[in-house]
């Protein structure tokens, strides 16, 4: 087992360029259209298979875990890395001693510290003392303008590890893709070996994490729009593993839909990077709102939560008798003036200006509050369960 807790980034560097080395003769060809995409990779790549690298970077599932972020409970069930075709790996991560969880939430980040991402992440820091939080949820974009190109890209450092610098913030990051991330190199940002340059840093296309009293379903969200398929313009995406398109989303919806039926946690969160409900410069995403949304509202999903639009916003929906909370945090770096419709039906409040959310649970309560870039409380609302009664035999 390979432990990084003391070394300096120059020796990470080094033991990463030296795993990559492992890696032989990888060739990738993208293409403008999902029907040319094709994947030339070297039969020796999986010299090291996909289950060893997540043992090597993460720890064994079955052994004591040896990751440097102690409140990360990285051990997932299967065997498999991928979850592209197959049940939703699953993810612990504990709540406080007093049952509580709290969290930020921040999407379409990753600028290098341009457009207020750096104020931003200040008062990231800033709310995240004071909260106490457990974590830090990435609602996708997570590096502009296209993504990773490798996992020894500049850019992992310049927009993540040296941004979030605050004592509050060297928690446990879940991250999302966005469309932006797709147009790089997918497989680099979802790769375990990031975390030997950030130990923070945990993102898969889609999983579970089962956080005692919540549990949050993580969805892949890009591939369900249609124009990154039909019309990608001047923009290349990669989408290895995603194609035949129609089979992996019929496939994630799916395990979506079985991972909401199996919870019993008393709270059902949803992240994805794509609006369902939106008053901003993108409104609805259509296509994922039509397969998505009666999944959410058949299964009682308390709050989804998303990125895409750069704004802060809140949107209910009560429509088919099931209410769902719908928020936006977008607000990491660049955000859209003036780019919004106000009559949006179920509208609660948008800030079209940077900044992020704050979630606190409990068993019966759940608080979220919206900041902007100076770190001032600009809406908030809660919602409450009824206190669970356990009979005495």
């Amino acid at each position: 087992m390979v432990r990084i807790i003391n070394q300096s980034l120059s020796a990470r560097r080094s033991l990463l360029r030296s795993t990559m080395k492992s890696f032989k003769g990888d060739t990738l060809m993208l293409t403008k259209s999902a029907s040319q995409v094709t994947n030339k990779f070297d039969e020796n790549r999986n010299v090291k298979s996909d289950t060893e690298i997540q043992k090597l970077i993460i720890g064994d599932a079955n052994q004591p875990s040896s990751t440097i972020i102690p409140q990360a409970i990285l051990c997932p069930r299967g065997d498999h890395v991928s979850s592209s075709y197959g049940e939703l790996q699953r993810f612990k991560h504990p709540t406080k001693e007093d049952g509580s969880l709290s969290f930020l939430v921040v999407g379409d980040w990753g600028r290098r510290g341009s457009y207020n991402q750096c104020h931003v992440a200040h008062q990231m820091g800033r709310i995240g003392e004071k909260l106490d939080i457990d974590f830090v949820i990435s609602t996708g974009d997570n590096f502009y303008t296209d993504g990773l190109k490798a996992v020894d890209d500049p850019a992992f450092q310049e927009s993540f590890v040296n941004i979030y610098t605050a004592p509050s913030l060297q928690k446990q990051w879940y991250n999302v893709l966005g469309n932006h991330d797709y147009r790089g190199n997918v497989e680099a940002q979802l790769s375990p070996l990031l975390r030997q340059l950030d130990s923070r840093w945990f993102c898969l296309r889609s999983y579970v994490l089962d956080a005692e009293i919540v549990d949050f379903i993580f969805v892949d969200t890009t591939p369900f729009v249609e124009k990154y398929f039909t019309e990608p313009k001047e923009h290349t995406y990669d989408w290895r593993g995603v194609t035949p398109r129609r089979k992996y989303i019929t496939k994630h919806l799916e395990e979506v839909d079985i991972a909401l039926k199996e919870t019993d946690a008393r709270w059902k969160i949803v992240v994805g990077h794509h609006t369902l409900r939106s008053a901003g410069h993108h409104r609805d995403t259509e296509e994922l709102a039509e397969q998505l949304i009666p999944i959410l509202e058949e299964n009682k999903v308390d709050l989804y939560v998303n990125g895409y639009d750069h704004c802060l916003q809140h949107i209910t929906s009560t429509k088919r008798g099931e209410r769902i909370e719908f928020v936006t945090s977008g607000g990491g770096s660049k955000a859209w003036k003036n780019d919004f419709i106000e009559e949006k039906e179920g509208l609660n409040f948008y800030h079209d200006g940077q900044g992020f959310v704050s979630i606190e649970l409990t068993q019966t309560v759940a608080k979220i509050v919206f900041y902007d870039v100076f770190g001032q409380v600009v809406h908030h609302f809660s919602m409450y369960k009824e206190q669970q009664l356990h009979s005495i035999s």
